[in-house]
């Protein structure tokens, strides 16, 4: 054998065409949904009783995690920002990126647009917009498209362009226009949102969702809640038996059935059933089975809570433990909710061309999450204000009160001073300290001039008697010695 069919036969060993079997789980492209990989394995999967897993998931702990997301994103308005500068950034209100933040299109609000989006994200993986241009060339509305039905396609230029599908309302109207439907558009105006690349074709440009890692929990709650409905319409569990050591026959024990069902069934419920022929009533306990159940379906809820990364709390789900209110948004803000607040306001930056933070950017505010929590936005702004972070204006401006007067400029207390000024600082003056006694023989100073008061200060006790005597001898001499001819 030659050297080029050696070669060609070992890349048809490792490399997989069209047709070839690939690892599960497999997406259905056109009904819709997943199936798992023990499931797809089998090409008459549906004669085997199996349906393929729909992207809600059949779940609620699935819809739990998904309108959270979803909800908690709807509520944060978004904002487009500039950097100044000074180092500061500011608000841009006349932009066309501004104005599709308040209002998308004409028959949805940013509330209602944004929590259909990342609804999709999260159960598809990903989240299309299709973008409409005015005469300016500038994005003037955003309209959502159904992301079972749209794509990303690949050229052979490898330019990238979308099938995108699914509303009806834009489908009216680009087909008034005169478009064809499905239409196929740029990548420049699409807002596409998407999860971590998965099986799905093309790569890198299909996101995948987390519902994915959680197939096997949703199986399996769907499974035990169908259990539980067949069994308990059925009624397969008696509160009691009838027992007896007599041998009855199939006609006796249908009479025996039929009087017990008379006083204790219909309308003659709660009656006063007489024992015959031995029969004893015998209590049926199942014992933990159902505790095990319920464990079962505790465990599968944690693990897709799990996959989303979402704390249970969150969810109303158990209890907070030893930890607050605040301390579990907080974590969810640093972790899962952290990141979709991110990822969308990338997309919108990359759909929009700026430049990225901190220079231009597009933000989604949190601090519509305290919206309710009037103490701790009012602490926060107090601390600002005392911090010079804020002035006393902006603060009032954030809870909706007017500015006043004086209150434009940041402020901070008098003790407040840099490092560099702080040796200029001028030391605080300690207590005096007390004059140092005189020795005995030591001369005493002379009087300063143009004191009006000479006379000396009345001795107290023997010491200083002796003291001015000494200082009076010697005045004395001096003066005699000056007196005296040369």
């Amino acid at each position: 054998m030659s050297r080029l069919a050696l070669i060609k036969n070992f890349v048809a060993l490792i490399v997989k065409g069209e047709g070839d079997y690939r690892p599960g789980p497999y997406y259905l492209p056109v009904t819709g949904g997943w199936l798992p990989a023990d499931v797809g394995s089998y090409m008459n999967w549906w004669q085997l009783g199996y349906n393929p897993i729909s992207n809600t998931g059949r779940s609620a702990m699935v819809e739990a995690c998904v309108s959270a997301y979803s909800q908690t994103v709807a509520m944060c308005p978004g904002t487009h920002w500039l950097a100044t500068k000074k180092g500061g950034r500011e608000r841009v209100t006349t932009s066309s990126l501004s104005r599709v933040l308040k209002s998308p299109n004409d028959y949805q609000t940013a509330s209602d647009f944004m929590l259909n989006l990342v609804r999709w994200l999260y159960l598809d993986g990903n989240g299309y917009a299709l973008a409409l241009r005015n005469s300016r060339y500038e994005i003037d509305e955003l309209h959502l498209l159904d992301s079972n039905l749209s794509y990303p396609m690949v050229a052979q230029t490898g330019d990238i362009f979308y099938n995108l599908c699914g509303y009806d309302v834009i489908e009216k109207r680009l087909q008034f226009l005169g478009y064809e439907y499905p239409i196929k558009v740029p990548a420049r105006d699409v807002l596409h949102v998407r999860f971590h690349t998965g099986t799905r074709l093309p790569k890198p440009l299909v996101g995948e969702s987390p519902i994915s890692a959680t197939y096997g929990d949703i199986g399996v709650g769907a499974a035990i809640a169908q259990q539980q409905a067949q069994f308990y319409l059925n009624e397969a569990r008696p509160s009691a038996v009838l027992s007896t050591d007599l041998t009855l026959d199939k006609d006796q024990t249908q009479a025996l059935r039929d009087k017990w069902n008379d006083q204790a069934k219909g309308l003659h419920k709660g009656g006063t059933p007489i024992l015959t022929h031995g029969l004893k009533v015998m209590p049926w306990t199942i014992g933990g089975k159902d505790a095990a159940t319920a464990e079962i379906l505790k465990l599968s809820n944690d693990n897709i809570a799990l996959a989303f990364r979402i704390p249970m709390a969150i969810l109303g789900v158990g209890g907070l433990g030893n930890a607050s209110t605040e301390a579990v948004m907080q974590f969810w803000l640093a972790s899962g909710l952290g990141f979709a607040l991110n990822h969308v306001e990338t997309a919108f930056d990359l759909l929009y061309e700026l430049k990225g933070y901190p220079e231009e950017y597009i933000e989604l505010d949190t601090s519509a999450l305290l919206r309710i929590a009037m103490k701790d936005r009012i602490e926060s702004l107090v601390r600002g204000v005392q911090g010079a972070v804020f002035s006393p204006n902006e603060a009032r401006n954030v809870e909706g009160y007017d500015s006043v007067e004086y209150g434009d400029e940041p402020r901070v207390q008098q003790q407040v001073v840099p490092l560099s000024a702080a040796a200029s600082i001028p030391a605080a003056p300690g207590p005096p300290s007390p004059e140092p006694a005189a020795p005995v023989d030591a001369e005493p100073p002379p009087p300063e001039a143009g004191s009006d008061d000479d006379t000396p200060p009345k001795p107290k006790d023997q010491k200083d008697v002796a003291r001015e005597v000494k200082r009076l001898i010697a005045s004395a001499n001096r003066i005699a010695q000056r007196r005296l001819p040369t």
